[in-house]
C-alpha cells in the first residue's frame, strides 16, 4: 500500500512543485491548438503531478484531495465534451468535428469557431487522459486493492 513519505524535504519540494507542474499542464492544454502539445500531453502531465502527490503524500492525502468518484467524473466529462462538440457540429449540418459549424451558436466567424472548437476538444481530451493516467498509476501502485476493501483483503490472505 502507498504510505506517506516521512521525509519533510521530499514532501515540501513536492508540495512546491505540484502547482507549477499543473499550471504547465494547463498551459500545454490551452496552447495545443496553436503549438505542439495539447490535450493528451497536458493530461499526462496533470496525471503525473497527481502521481507525484500519491508517491510523496500517500493514499489518504491524495484520496482527500481527489476522490475516486471525481476522477471517474472527470474522465467521463472529458469524453462527453469531445463527443458533445462533435455531435453539435453534426446537428448544425456539418461533419463530425467540423468546428466551423459552431460559428452559428458561438456568434463568431468560422475561423474563430474552429479555434474554440479545437480548444474545447483539447480540454475534453486533457480531462480524460489525466483521469485515466492517474487511475492506471493508482491501480498499479496499490495492486488494485484499496484500504477499504476488507473483504477482498481477507480473500487474498485466505487464498495466499
Amino acid at each position: 500500500m502507498i504510505a506517506s513519505s516521512d521525509d519533510i524535504i521530499i514532501k515540501t519540494i513536492a508540495r512546491i512543485f505540484v502547482p507549477f507542474i499543473q499550471l504547465y499542464a494547463l498551459y500545454v492544454i490551452m496552447h495545443g491548438h496553436y503549438s505542439p502539445g495539447g490535450g493528451f500531453q497536458g493530461g499526462v502531465i496533470l496525471g503525473a503531478s497527481m502521481a507525484l502527490l500519491l508517491i510523496t503524500h500517500g493514499y489518504d492525502e491524495v484520496k482527500r484531495r481527489l476522490p475516486e468518484g471525481v476522477v471517474m467524473l472527470l474522465g467521463s466529462v472529458g469524453v462527453l465534451i469531445y463527443a458533445g462538440i462533435g455531435l453539435t457540429c453534426l446537428l448544425l449540418g456539418g461533419n463530425y468535428l467540423d468546428y466551423s459549424q459552431l460559428s452559428v451558436i458561438l456568434h463568431v466567424d468560422p475561423a474563430h469557431a474552429r479555434s474554440l472548437g479545437i480548444l474545447g476538444v483539447e480540454l475534453g481530451v486533457g480531462f480524460t487522459v489525466m483521469a485515466i493516467m492517474y487511475s492506471i498509476f493508482f491501480d498499479i501502485s496499490t495492486g488494485g486493492i484499496l484500504p477499504g476493501d476488507e473483504k477482498r483483503n481477507e480473500e487474498l490472505e485466505n487464498n495466499g
